[in-house]
């Protein structure tokens, strides 16, 4: 049978290629490392690394192992976790996945509040691109994921997280900034700041101005940008306009380098979901923070996008 720490051994070798490292960062010897290879290689009837002149390299079955490997090693921590949890109280790790901006602001401040709730759980988040979000998921890298889309992928089930509103910002000595409103064919005449393509900012802006008759292409683009704060910088120093999350012009508008203004007849708004996959086993750390999201004492927080 192969043991825990045999997979552990390979992972940490399978990252350095250098068996002398790996015993170092494991503080063990380095001709337990290589048993340990060894072994493993025996039990599976493969080789795993290629040995040449002092130097290894993984071979292909090396490769297939290598996630695998992985996968097991976090469901046994999990499992650790959760038995570990069923004696008093909740304890764990609890790895979130974010791919959004409003997610950013307020997870961080939701995440510190649970903290203080169950003290036993120790909270990463992790900032990804959205397509990595429903990967990190299904291969158990991430017990939370946060999108600005609803999931639709069997494996997985979603809850509202909380409503983003999006906001047209233009720079404080703009023409625009003494306004209070603007038609959508004034759009066209503006060099425009636009998030990535995966961004569910530029999705949204996109879908309202389809509703005026203008497209992506019609559109003075001067930059395409993969970051709000970048472009709430950027329109501040002048640079154009843009529609980004109204949590991302908090501070810039305090300041008075940006002003936010309504397009008439356009309703940017979109709503931020958590997922999680279905079926999953038990883990207390992640059902412990999918219910408490929706505390009654949490509202402020998800509020806070809406009256920002």
């Amino acid at each position: 049978m192969i043991e825990p720490e045999q997979l552990n051994i390979f992972l940490h070798a399978a990252e350095t290629l250098n068996f002398s490292t790996t015993a170092k960062q494991l503080h063990v010897s380095q001709p337990t490392v290589s048993k340990s290879i060894l072994d493993l290689e025996r039990k599976l009837k493969v080789t795993l690394f290629e040995r040449s002149s002092g130097r290894i390299r993984l071979t292909d079955a090396g490769k297939t192992l290598q996630p695998w490997a992985r996968k097991l090693i976090h469901q046994l921590h999990n499992l650790e976790d959760m038995m570990a949890s069923l004696q008093t109280e909740v304890t764990g790790t609890l790895n979130i996945a974010c791919s959004t901006t409003a997610g950013k602001y307020i997870l961080p401040q939701l995440a510190a509040r649970f903290r203080y709730r169950y003290p036993g759980i120790h909270v990463s988040i992790l900032g990804c691109m959205p397509e990595l979000v429903v990967h990190n998921l299904l291969e158990g890298e991430a017990d939370l994921g946060v999108v600005s889309y609803e999931v639709a992928n069997p494996g997985l089930e979603c809850q509202e997280f909380f409503n983003d509103l999006i906001t047209l910002i233009v720079p404080a000595n703009h023409p625009w900034a003494f306004r209070h409103l603007v038609e959508p064919a004034e759009l066209l005449t503006e060099p425009i700041i636009i998030r990535e393509p995966t961004s569910g900012t530029r999705r949204v802006m996109l879908e309202e101005l389809a509703k005026h008759d203008i497209s992506l292409e019609a559109l003075n683009i001067f930059l395409e940008l993969g970051n709000a704060e970048a472009i709430v910088r950027t329109v501040a120093s002048g640079y154009g306009i843009s529609f980004v999350s109204t949590l991302a012009t908090a501070c810039p508008l305090e300041r008075g380098n940006v002003v936010e203004i309504s397009v008439s007849g356009m309703e940017l708004r979109r709503t931020i979901y958590m997922a999680r996959k279905a079926l999953s086993a038990s883990h207390r750390p992640q059902e412990a923070f999918w219910s408490f999201v929706h505390d009654p004492a949490n509202l402020d927080l998800l509020r806070l996008a809406e009256s920002t």
